[in-house]
């Protein structure tokens, strides 16, 4: 079962009015639309999400609350170009869930477990070319080093890769945990005593199949375009890269360039257009009862002009 993380807190920081115009990037199976729908009785939500079964599930759901919304299928990288085919420039609250869903990770066929076998997949939309086994198969081992150095901070990437390639010697890596098997043989017994050694790789793949971070940062930039003066972004991240990404972002446009920084008086032109509300962190209550959300941090943005 998926359960929300800083469900509560993200829905309190959107600041919502009755008639908000709405956002959710990462619907899912709609944990935080149903909560922004029953805001939003006047506004109106737009949700976006590639996964064919979280929008069936979500659209169910959403339905029996009203009808004041509409689910757009495609990568939040297009969030502009697609609310501009329905004439809509500009909105008032924007959320972003970053975290994979539950259901993706439990639905074995899906490939973004470690700890259940399935054919190597984690294609977060379906119709996407690319998948794990691509990935895992046909890269090089500079370029397998790569991606488990820079997505997974992975310190074993070396070893990792080579004993992938070592593999596909004799034949192809076709399943989850056929790649577990490899990585708990690239690593320290020690290693794999402190936690799932397979996690970090994992996460790093995920990350190269979905274009994530790339997307994320595209996107990111183009909701704070479109975010009308006293609108908010809300941002849940649950990686460090994601979440440097997030934090350069806002800083970026919320802080008085350095060389006009000393001036005695600042142009206009130059203040910032927008104000770091807050950063939050679950609650040891969230965290026990829900371990998923141990590594969440939600980071909340305004525009002030």
């Amino acid at each position: 079962m998926h359960i929300s993380v800083l469900l509560n807190e993200s829905i309190e920081y959107l600041n919502l009015k009755d008639n908000s115009v709405v956002v959710d990037c990462t619907l899912g199976r709609a944990g935080h639309s149903s909560k922004i729908l029953n805001k939003i009785k006047n506004g109106k939500l737009y949700a976006f999400d590639q996964d064919k079964e979280a929008i069936l599930c979500s659209d169910e759901k959403l339905s029996k609350i009203g009808s004041n919304y509409e689910i757009i299928k495609s990568n939040f990288a297009n969030l502009k170009s697609e609310l501009e085919k329905r004439n809509v420039t500009s909105v008032d609250c924007i959320l972003y869930d970053l975290g994979v869903s539950s259901p993706q990770l439990d639905e074995d066929y899906r490939g973004f477990s470690f700890h259940k076998d399935a054919k190597l997949d984690m294609r977060m939309d379906q119709d996407n070319k690319l998948s794990a086994y691509e990935v895992v198969n046909t890269y090089s081992e500079s370029e397998l080093i790569r991606i488990f150095r820079d997505y997974g901070e992975e310190k074993y990437a070396p070893s990792i890769a080579k004993n992938i390639v070592k593999y596909r010697e004799n034949k192809m890596v076709e399943t989850t945990l056929e790649l577990v098997s490899i990585i708990e043989n690239s690593v320290p017994f020690k290693y794999k005593r402190e936690h799932h050694p397979a996690r970090k790789v994992f996460q790093a793949i995920r990350i190269e199949v979905n274009d994530e971070l790339n997307v994320f940062e595209k996107s990111l930039n183009d909701a704070l375009d479109i975010l009308n003066i006293g609108g908010r972004i809300c941002v849940i991240t649950f990686h460090s890269l994601e979440d440097k990404i997030c934090k350069d972002t806002f800083k970026k446009v919320s802080t008085i360039p350095n060389s006009i920084k000393n001036l005695p008086i600042i142009p206009e032109e130059y203040e910032p257009k927008y104000k770091i509300i807050k950063v939050i962190e679950p609650s040891k209550e969230e965290v026990a009862v829900n371990p998923r959300s141990r590594s969440a941090k939600l980071r909340v943005i305004e525009r002030v002009k």
